[in-house]
């Protein structure tokens, strides 16, 4: 979707975060590139918000180091907040102004801001330019936010959870426009979900946070490369994989693997009948990484 480039636009280096005794994420280090669609995932409570609220200078964290656009967070905070755009988990606008005077409120904070892009968004998404942003729905609510976020042409977007309690119309809604924003700007996003199906329509990159950890960041493409479900006959062993799980069925066998090549598996497969690889869904595969059935 967007050309990348060696340069990061933020950077974790061993963060560890605490809340008292109870620690939420050790030593997580990975680099966004520049121009790139990052998606950071784990489960409720893995510590997704808080890595942003830490790269954001929001928070600080127990241990480690970040950057963000090439500076210590807190100590540039004012200056970073002009390059970058945020939607938060939680939609948060004075409630009697309208989405157009929010927009009026928002651009009196930037020497630069596209009054006339972020009214068309908002008419795009069908944003009733009347109605106080306290009783617009949830969807309403985040359309608007994205449109604000946008509206001073950031160099970097972090959205926490953007589809969180949104109906699949408000969700289609909100996720075209954000992919229509990526494909015309070319701004970096990070985005922090547990909305896999609709987070792989768009990210190039994901991180998979768990167990307190980094347990992955990869390209998205070779992560699904990567991580097959193969199937054969009763037969079959999978000798020559890493499996992350093995299942019998009453048709044959079949196994989901994470270190899987094409060279491989046409060794593997050599003088057997019935056999077939599968792609698996980024659901699936954190499911794998991620999920109860990782822990045991």
């Amino acid at each position: 979707m967007n050309n990348h480039t060696s340069e990061a636009v933020a950077e974790f280096d061993g963060v560890a975060v605490r809340y008292g005794r109870t620690s939420v994420l050790d030593g997580v280090s990975f680099a966004v590139p520049k121009g790139s669609v990052f998606s950071i995932l784990g489960r409720n409570g893995a510590g997704k918000s808080s890595l942003l609220r830490c790269l954001l200078g929001l928070q600080i964290p127990f241990r480690g180091r970040l950057r963000l656009l090439g500076q210590e967070p807190r100590s540039g905070q004012r200056a970073l907040m002009r390059r970058t755009g945020v939607v938060p988990e939680e939609p948060d606008a004075p409630s009697h102004l309208t989405a157009p005077e929010l927009a009026a409120l928002c651009g009196s904070f930037y020497e630069v801001y596209d009054h006339a892009a972020v009214a068309g968004q908002l008419k795009r998404m069908k944003i009733p330019a009347a109605v106080p942003f306290g009783s617009l729905s949830r969807g309403q609510k985040t359309a608007t936010m994205l449109a604000l976020a946008l509206g001073h042409r950031p160099e970097l977007l972090i959205l926490d959870d953007p589809t969180l309690g949104l109906d699949a119309i408000a969700k289609r809604t909100v996720v075209d426009e954000l992919i229509d924003t990526l494909a015309v700007r070319g701004v970096t996003v990070i985005v922090a979900t547990h909305d896999l199906g609709t987070v792989e329509r768009f990210a190039e990159h994901v991180v998979i946070l768990g167990h307190h950890r980094l347990l992955l960041s990869e390209p998205m493409e070779s992560l699904k490369h990567r991580f097959r479900r193969i199937r054969g006959p009763k037969s079959a062993a999978f000798t020559g994989f890493h499996t992350v799980r093995e299942i019998d069925h009453p048709w044959g066998r079949e196994a989901m693997v994470s270190d899987f090549s094409d060279e491989r598996f046409e060794s593997w497969r050599a003088g057997q009948e019935g056999v077939e690889a599968l792609s698996l869904s980024l659901e699936e595969i954190f499911l794998a990484t991620a999920g109860e059935e990782a822990e045991s």
